[in-house]
């Protein structure tokens, strides 16, 4: 099971999105605050479908407060255009957190450069988009995260 994290989401068919990769994966999603929407919205429930309910979703009021609560042998990746190693180079446990920044602003600035080699950037393109919407990145990174563990289902 992984851990997905996005610190601050606003857009809620984002949120909803992440929660289907979440069931379908068997990982546990984490929001934190403060959200751009209300977990009631109408969007959050229409991409989750039937199955919002049965998402392992945890709300916290700060990042640090996740982290505070994490074993203390928990690895985080930090997923950011900024970065430069890939994430198919990185090496994913099972329990990993893959953390997500806002789809406006992406993660704070800081926390990449204190990620070292656990900031990751999914490859694109020269001259294509600068970055790609945020449940597409999820689903991208969760799922070579997956694939590495090389689950039987």
């Amino acid at each position: 099971m992984f851990h997905i994290v996005l610190i601050e989401p606003e857009i809620p068919h984002n949120a909803g999105a992440a929660g289907r990769l979440a069931l379908a994966t068997g990982s546990k999603l984490h929001l934190v605050e403060p959200l751009g929407f209300s977990l009631e919205d109408k969007y959050v429930r229409r991409t989750g479908l039937d199955y919002w309910q049965d998402v392992k979703l945890r709300v916290w009021k700060s990042f640090d407060e996740l982290r505070a609560a994490a074993d203390d042998n928990a690895r985080f990746w930090f997923l950011s255009t900024k970065a430069t190693t890939s994430p198919w180079q990185a090496e994913f446990q099972a329990g990993d957190y893959l953390v997500f920044g806002r789809e406006t602003r992406g993660l704070p600035e800081e926390l990449v450069k204190q990620a070292g080699d656990h900031a990751l950037r999914i490859p694109m393109a020269p001259g294509g988009t600068r970055s790609l919407n945020l449940s597409t990145a999820v689903a991208i990174v969760l799922y070579e995260a997956v694939r590495q563990q090389g689950p039987a289902w």
